[in-house]
């Protein structure tokens, strides 16, 4: 019985030395944070041009740049990579299989440019 006392006394003393500990942590830790999220905010050129995916609009009117991208095709492509692409893209973004009008629009716009 003593003994269960005893361990039951030592158990809140450290629950007690715990809290305390991390009460004095905190403002540690909230410092320690900001700066971490400040480093998250500041995004350098070389993870943007790393990202999967093109963060921008569409350009009036569409650029071959744009039409490249748009397709997933390198400069030098041929026009038989360019219709395989065309192809593909337009196949997965079909309006008629539940894609978009705006999108199949724009695919095709893209095949355009290129071919011209």
């Amino acid at each position: 019985m003593a003994s269960a006392a005893v361990l039951a006394g030592i158990g809140m003393a450290g629950v007690g030395f715990g809290r305390q500990y991390i009460a004095r942590q905190l403002p540690n830790l909230s410092q320690k944070a900001s700066k971490a999220f400040q480093g998250l905010s500041q995004l350098d050129a070389a993870s943007i041009a790393n990202n999967k995916y093109y963060k921008g609009g569409f350009e009036q009117p569409m650029t071959k740049r744009e039409a490249r991208l748009i397709l997933s095709l390198s400069p030098a492509a041929n026009k038989s990579k360019i219709n395989d692409q065309f192809k593909k893209s337009m196949f997965a973004n079909h309006p008629d299989r539940g894609g978009s009008p705006f999108i199949a629009t724009k695919i095709k716009e893209a095949k355009d440019v290129l071919e011209k």
